[in-house]
């Protein structure tokens, strides 16, 4: 689903499968929602378990800097978590109202930002373990390799492979 470029996306839909463009608009959903089933349930429960962990004992042994991390980490959890289920509530405000373009377009939108805020979540995550576990440190080495990754697969492959010739 390219919404970047939705004319030349419509046009080989339209040439290569045979598609009108409700079709293409119902097959791009189909697919967004797939997708958005992927990460739902994981950033749920992140979030959830993030929430929990002021209530525990040994949270009011954080230094301050790991605090400003935590809060930093569930504001990023609780924007993904947003993000990835703005579009059921979109969906239910534009249930037929025939407005399938924009409701692709606007949960395509939601998911880029959702996915970028999960991946600061769960870098917030990797040292915030890391550091209760292993000290500042390998927090901060932990932290730079698992934002690397996410930066790498979710957004600099993707791109790469986007921009490459069919």
């Amino acid at each position: 689903m390219d919404v970047d470029h939705p004319q030349d996306d419509q046009h080989w839909d339209s040439r290569e499968r045979g598609e009108t463009e409700i079709q293409r608009l119902d097959r791009n959903w189909n697919s967004l929602l797939q997708e958005l089933r992927v990460v739902q349930t994981g950033v749920q429960l992140l979030t959830g378990f993030l929430l929990t962990l002021p209530f525990q004992q040994r949270f009011d042994v954080l230094a301050p800097a790991l605090r400003d991390a935590y809060l930093a980490t569930v504001g990023c959890s609780v924007g993904a978590t947003v993000l990835l289920i703005a579009p059921v509530g979109m969906h239910r405000m534009l249930f037929r109202r025939h407005r399938l373009q924009v409701l692709v377009s606007a949960a395509h939108r939601c998911a880029y930002a959702g996915l970028a805020l999960l991946g600061l979540a769960l870098t917030g995550v990797t040292v915030i373990v890391f550091a209760a576990v292993a000290g500042s440190s390998p927090a901060l080495i932990a932290g730079a390799c698992a934002l690397t990754l996410f930066t790498f697969f979710w957004w600099l492959l993707p791109l790469l492979l986007r921009t490459r010739g069919m």
